[in-house]
C-alpha cells in the first residue's frame, strides 16, 4: 500500500509540475532556428510574407527565422510537412487561401487541416488582380470577356497550382461569365508571372502583392480588383463586380502551427506579428503589397479559416470541382 501510495503521490506531482514546465519552456523559447514552411516557390505572395514577417520574428527573438520553400501539390506538400512536424513552436506554415480551399477539392488529403492545426496569428488580406499580358487586346474586364468568347478555349489563365485562390477566382470568374478558359497551373505564382510577362500565358488572377510591381512598370495590364471595393494601390482600376454582379474573392495570409502546439508559445508569437502590424516599417510594407492588416487573437484568425474553408467549399461544389 505504501508503495501505490509513493507512486499516487508521484504522479500527482508530476502533473502539478507538468504546466510549470511548459511555462519555463515557453520563456525559455525561442532557443534554436525556428521554421516557417511555405508551399510555394520563393517569390510569389505567401513567399513575400513569410519573409517580411518572419525577419521581423526573428528580430525579436534572437534567432533565426527560416523560410522553407516546399513547393508542390497546390500547396498540400508543404501543408503535410508542417502539420507533421514536433507541434514544439519550432515549424509553423504560412497558411494561404489554399489551406481553405484543398479541404473540398482534394478528394485524398492524409490531413485535415482544420482539425490539425492551430491558429496563430493573421497577417493581412490582399486582393487578387486580373492582369493580362499587355499583347492581350482587352482593356477592360468587358472587353476580355468579348474577346474570350470569341475565342473559345484559346485563352491560357495560369493560376500558383490548382486550389489556390488564383485558381479558384478564375474560375468563378468563367463560371459567372460563361468564358472558357485553359486552365494552367504552376508550382507558385513566381514561375507563373514568368510565362504571364512572356504571353505563354494570357491572363491570371494574381495576389496583388506578387503582381504590383509588374503592373506598374507596364509589364502587365490591370484589368480589375477581386475585392468588392477598388484597391487605393492600383488607383483607376476597377472591381471585376463593376461588370460580373456578385463576384468577389480576396486572399490572406497568416501563420498557424500544428496541433499540439503549447499555448504559451501561440500566444507570445500572436502578440509579437500584432506588434508587427503596428510597426510603421511594417505596415508601409504591408499596404505596398496592397494588403489589409489582420491584427488579432489567435482565436479570431481560426474564424477567418473556418469561413474561408466554408465559403470555397461551396464554389468548389458548385463548380464541380475535384482533385484525387
Amino acid at each position: 500500500m505504501r508503495l501505490k501510495s509513493g507512486f499516487v503521490r508521484l504522479v500527482l506531482a508530476l502533473l502539478c509540475l507538468s504546466p510549470l514546465l511548459s511555462v519555463a519552456r515557453a520563456a525559455d523559447y525561442p532557443t534554436r532556428p525556428v521554421h516557417i514552411i511555405v508551399g510555394y516557390p520563393a517569390g510569389g505572395s505567401t513567399d513575400i510574407f513569410a519573409r517580411l514577417f518572419g525577419a521581423y520574428l526573428g528580430e525579436k527573438l534572437g534567432v533565426n527565422f527560416v523560410i522553407d520553400n516546399r513547393p508542390g501539390a497546390g500547396n498540400n506538400i508543404g501543408t503535410e510537412q508542417a502539420i507533421k512536424a514536433a507541434p514544439d513552436g519550432y515549424t509553423f506554415l504560412l497558411a494561404n487561401p489554399a489551406n481553405t480551399i484543398n479541404a473540398s477539392l482534394y478528394k485524398h488529403l492524409n490531413f485535415n487541416f482544420l482539425r490539425d492545426t492551430v491558429p496563430v496569428a493573421g497577417f493581412a488580406r490582399v486582393p487578387n488582380v486580373m492582369e493580362v499580358n499587355p499583347e492581350v487586346p482587352a482593356k477592360t474586364v468587358a472587353e476580355f470577356i468579348a474577346y474570350a468568347k470569341a475565342n473559345p478555349g484559346k485563352i491560357n489563365m495560369a493560376s500558383s497550382g490548382n486550389g489556390t485562390s488564383i485558381h479558384l477566382s478564375g474560375m468563378l470568374f468563367m463560371n459567372m461569365t460563361g468564358v472558357k478558359m485553359q486552365h494552367v497551373p504552376f508550382k507558385g505564382s513566381a514561375p507563373a508571372l514568368l510565362d504571364l510577362l512572356a504571353n505563354r500565358v494570357q491572363v491570371m488572377f494574381d495576389n496583388l502583392p506578387s503582381s504590383i510591381s509588374h503592373i506598374k512598370a507596364g509589364k502587365l495590364r490591370a484589368l480589375a480588383v477581386t475585392t468588392a471595393t477598388p484597391s487605393p494601390d492600383l488607383p483607376g482600376v476597377p472591381t471585376v463586380g463593376a461588370t460580373v454582379p456578385g463576384y468577389e474573392a480576396s486572399a490572406f495570409f497568416g501563420l498557424i502551427a500544428p496541433k499540439g502546439t503549447p499555448p504559451e508559445i501561440v500566444a507570445r508569437i500572436n502578440k509579437l506579428v500584432n506588434d508587427a502590424l503596428k510597426d510603421p516599417a511594417i505596415l508601409k510594407k504591408v499596404k505596398e503589397y496592397g494588403g489589409i492588416p489582420m491584427a488579432g487573437s489567435a482565436e479570431e484568425f481560426g474564424k477567418v479559416l473556418t469561413s474561408e474553408t466554408d465559403k470555397w467549399g461551396k464554389v468548389v461544389h458548385a463548380a464541380n470541382l475535384s482533385i484525387e
